[in-house]
């Protein structure tokens, strides 16, 4: 996806290595805020660039990171996973997510990948997100952390006209 602004100067663009510092510094925020995620913050760079990594972008406020989203690769190499969403609070009402998740939506349908991800069932706003947008739920599973810590969580698919 090109790079797009629009009135309200959010800008949503691909993550280049200098922005890992600012989203990492937001991912913390949001943490504080959401209890997103409830793993990786305590090495929030690490985590944002997982070694199935396909494509990240961010979403830019002022010249700040104020959002991210990725997209990962899976062990078929046909379907992309979207994970690492998250969005500060002052940017949630300018469509940061919806316009980060169009952005990984796009890179998938580029790429001939068909994209799915997995969201904690306590998360309800990006549960809704999803569904605004035209996600679909598959199923329901547990979300094991390291730890051996379990939540319970949902698997959503895109819309299917962004998979053909």
């Amino acid at each position: 996806m090109n790079d797009t602004t629009s009135d309200d100067e959010l800008r949503i663009r691909l993550r280049t290595r200098r922005d890992l510092s600012q989203a990492a510094s937001a991912l913390v925020a949001v943490h504080e805020v959401d209890g997103y995620p409830v793993e990786g913050v305590e090495q929030p760079e690490r985590w944002l660039s997982p070694p199935e990594l396909l494509a990240a972008w961010v979403a830019e406020l002022s010249g700040r990171v104020v959002g991210h989203v990725a997209v990962s690769g899976t062990h078929g190499g046909r379907t992309g996973v979207l994970e690492r969403l998250f969005v500060l609070p002052e940017a949630r009402q300018r469509r940061a997510g919806e316009r980060l998740i169009r952005a990984a939506e796009e890179y998938a349908q580029a790429q001939n990948l068909s994209l799915e991800l997995e969201v904690l069932a306590k998360d309800v706003a990006a549960i809704r997100l999803y569904r605004r947008l035209g996600w679909s739920e598959t199923g329901r599973r547990e979300h094991k952390l390291d730890t051996g810590e379990a939540h319970p969580a949902l698997t959503f698919v895109a819309p299917r006209a962004l998979e053909s």
